[in-house]
């Protein structure tokens, strides 16, 4: 047996046909206006395979239609920026001339599935990060001299005083840098939504809601079932609901002002987006970090979205910005590398209950919530799901309404269909080695290393392949 099988979950025996049907998972569930035929989902996972300037492609379509095959409940396609700006091989839905190739994935994803997946897009706003610099550019160039940088060298010219600085030990630097200009030396200066002196980032809550809204009522014009909020991770609406925003503005510090511009976000949103089409947001059970939310928080932030009515709330965890690894110089961090994007995305090396359902007992806690103020927001529950079992308890225990399964169903995505007809035992099973996320990393297209080198298939001749022949799509 390859070892990598042997640290996985066991599974002592997957369920028959008749006893898929009569479990939970494969149930319709109501999320506002819609129905779906199961409760199994795809959330959004970024395969860098739009153009650089965010059109969708060949190899887009490809990699939707694929997961569309196996049916699934719900599919949320990546995370799809909101602004016409530079962000690499990222969709976007920031102008009106990304809408045709919208309304061609849409229409792929449909016809793939035979109409019984419902398509979601997820929505995202991020700030700028830049990469991170050498020592003397750092200090010759991008530093912004202070009095207590020119205290070094009283009388001193400024350019003296850089070359002082360019010449201290990274010990004494810990002394005579703020945390912030450390920050923006060792890790790249990096946005973040409390630089209120900056005045686009003084602006985003006047700014936002409207750019949100834009942004969904193209996605409805290409004809998605659904729009999925992003507030997670390390990205500007996660950083509004965390307890580090500390703006003095009416948008940081109380709870109530944090969820404030998510509030105004979703209003305007749903303002604009047809009531037959669904409206949700991902966001955070916990974020891990130092300091910042916990589930107490998140249930919180449930309560408020619930109340104001939002269709579904989709629970993620950790993946940010604040413990990510030093990267190399003249690379960008990465906000997957540290304590907290271990937790999001766990391996079997993480320790504990491992990475199977990590995520389960903090969104059972923010459900918890939402039902003891009386609503009934469906909650989206994800993290190491990669058997029908533990799909079962979450559903049945009350931790999760529909249950999300991210790297399993890029392991194989006919996985839910296999389960459901009672084909278990021919599942192939994620190893939960992170190798798609060390592409992820790279900005590189995301495979699988399941089925990314595979030879000899009846495909080979005509499956869509990277530059360095690996499968652009599951067999």
């Amino acid at each position: 047996m390859d070892r990598r099988l042997a640290n996985l979950l066991p599974v002592e025996r997957w369920p028959t046909a008749a006893e898929a049907a009569r479990g939970r998972w494969f149930t319709p569930a109501r999320l506002g206006p819609l129905t779906l035929e199961q409760r199994t989902w795809v959330p959004a996972m970024v395969p860098w395979r739009a153009t650089d300037q965010g059109f969708v492609t060949d190899e887009v379509v490809a990699w939707y239609r694929r997961f569309a095959q196996g049916r699934p409940g719900g599919l949320v396609i990546e995370a799809t920026g909101i602004r016409d700006v530079k962000s690499g091989p990222l969709l976007r839905a920031g102008d009106d001339r990304f809408v045709p190739g919208l309304r061609r994935l849409v229409d792929a994803v449909k016809e793939a599935s035979g109409g019984h997946t419902r398509l979601f897009i997820q929505l995202i706003d991020f700030l700028a990060i830049k990469r991170r610099p050498a020592k003397d550019v750092y200090f010759l160039r991008h530093l912004e001299l202070t009095a207590a940088h020119r205290a070094q060298r009283p009388g001193a010219s400024d350019e003296a005083v850089r070359a002082h600085l360019l010449g201290l030990p990274e010990e004494e630097l810990d002394r005579v840098l703020s945390p912030r200009e450390l920050e923006s030396y060792r890790h790249g200066l990096r946005e973040k939504v409390t630089d209120t002196h900056l005045p686009h980032i003084a602006e985003l809550p006047r700014v936002l809601p409207g750019l949100f809204a834009a942004a969904a009522s193209r996605c409805a014009e290409a004809g998605f079932d659904g729009v999925e909020l992003h507030f997670a991770h390390a990205y500007t609406m996660a950083s509004f609901l965390s307890p580090l925003n500390t703006r003095s503005d009416g948008y940081g510090g109380s709870p109530e002002a944090r969820l404030r511009l998510p509030l105004e976000v979703y209003r305007a949103v749903r303002a604009v987006l047809p009531r037959e089409r669904a409206l949700g947001c991902r966001f955070l059970a916990d974020e891990i970090i130092e300091g910042g939310g916990r589930p107490s928080d998140a249930a919180f932030t449930a309560v408020g979205l619930a109340r104001a009515g939002i269709d579904f709330l989709s629970l993620s965890r950790g993946g940010k910005f604040e413990d990510a690894r030093v990267p190399k110089v003249g690379h960008t961090a990465y906000p997957y590398t540290g304590p907290s994007g271990h937790e999001c995305m766990p391996t079997p090396r993480i320790g504990g209950l491992g990475p199977w359902g990590r995520n389960l007992e903090a969104t059972r806690f923010v459900r918890q919530a939402v039902r003891a103020a009386g609503l009934e927001t469906p909650v989206v529950a994800c993290g190491g799901i990669s058997s029908f079992a533990q799909a079962e308890d979450a559903l049945e225990s009350g931790a999760a309404d529909v249950v999300a399964s991210a790297r399993q169903s890029l392991a194989d995505p006919d996985w839910f269909l296999k389960v459901r007809e009672g084909r278990g035992a021919e599942v192939r099973r994620c190893f939960f080695t992170n190798y798609c996320e060390g592409l992820d990393q790279a900005h590189d297209v995301v495979t699988c290393q399941r089925w990314d080198r595979l030879q000899g298939l009846p495909d080979d001749a005509t499956v869509p392949r990277a530059p360095d022949g690996r499968r652009l799509v599951a067999p």
